[in-house]
């Protein structure tokens, strides 16, 4: 069991499988694109099961892949069938443009519950953000997943000035599909240029959805970081992510492992314990794990004032 000094029992890994995207979303990754990690330094197929195994061993039973984009990664179908084999839930955060190709893996390795990234409605807008093309292929794929029985999320950064006018007609998609349509807040990391007036806080996006609807609080699970609402009449449902205005830190339950073998214990946390050398050392990962966890701060990695972080850029955190 992995506990910190304020008694939060660890039981989530998010694993970053690669830096690489092959979009380049204006709050993920800066214009000017990312210097890659060296591969040397990257986990090898057999590493990072190797330490992923480590984390089960100490009580880690729901996984998330997450990346840059985790499908880019070449051997990304090899590690979903190994990780189908061990006693975890598991789930992956995409951008949705290539999951056609994975849909049949994700049924083999019984991975059930799917994030997409989907920031707009609008396919010129969605070129803006991702600097790349492949509206249709996403949204086809979305479809695609919902048929298949998939728990299907679409995870909507709001963001000032660009989509929060769209706020309230993407809740739509909820309505004929059984899906949870989540809005996230903006959040700062090196590269994205964020600030305050950029970042539509959680009472705002519920003012605008309840601007055309009544939104009706649903039940939240342990340990959640969305406040879920349903709509009447809706298939789906509603979420919102309050990262920035209404902090959720003292449920918090998750740990970072990097493409490089890095973990880190809080989203915002600017300090990194890399694991890949131990291993490749021969070390003991276990009481490098437990001490990381322990700790770990109450919220926001210790700081009052995130805009003034130095963070890794998002896409090679993985978030």
């Amino acid at each position: 069991m992995l506990k910190d000094k304020h008694g939060r029992i660890h039981n989530y890994l998010r694993v970053s499988l690669t830096e690489r995207c092959n979009f380049r979303c204006t709050y993920c990754m800066p214009e000017e694109g990312i210097d890659l990690t060296p591969k040397s330094h990257i986990c090898t197929y057999e590493e990072l099961l190797q330490i992923i195994d480590t984390f089960i061993d100490l009580g880690v039973n729901k996984i998330r892949l997450t990346g840059g984009e985790p499908l880019v990664r070449k051997d990304a179908d090899h590690i979903l069938h190994e990780l189908g084999k061990r006693p975890v839930e598991l789930a992956i955060t995409t951008n949705g443009l290539i999951v056609d190709r994975f849909i049949d893996v994700f049924e083999s390795c019984g991975l059930k519950n799917v994030n997409v990234s989907l920031d707009t409605m609008d396919p010129d807008k969605f070129t803006l953000i991702t600097r790349r093309s492949g509206f249709d292929r996403v949204l086809e794929n979305i479809y695609t997943l919902v048929e298949r029985g998939f728990n299907t999320k679409i995870n909507m950064v709001v963001m000032r000035g660009m989509n929060e006018e769209e706020i309230a007609d993407f809740a739509t998609l909820a309505k004929d599909l059984p899906i949870i349509i989540r809005y996230i807040e903006f959040m700062p990391f090196d590269g994205n240029r964020w600030n305050y007036e950029k970042m539509v806080p959680a009472d705002e996006i519920r003012d605008r959805l309840s601007e055309r609807y009544t939104l009706i609080r649903g039940e939240d699970a342990p340990h959640d970081t969305t406040k879920h609402y349903n709509i009447d009449g809706f298939k789906g449902q509603i979420g919102v992510i309050s990262s920035m205005s209404e902090q959720f830190c003292g449920s918090c339950n998750r740990i970072r492992l990097l493409a490089n073998g890095s973990i880190k214990n809080c989203l915002f946390s600017p300090d990194e314990t890399n694991l890949l050398q131990p291993l490749r050392n021969g070390e003991e990962l276990e009481p490098i794990i437990k001490e990381v966890i322990y700790h770990k701060k109450a919220k926001h990695a210790g700081m009052f004032n995130l805009s003034n972080q130095k963070n890794r850029t998002m896409t090679t955190i993985g978030g």
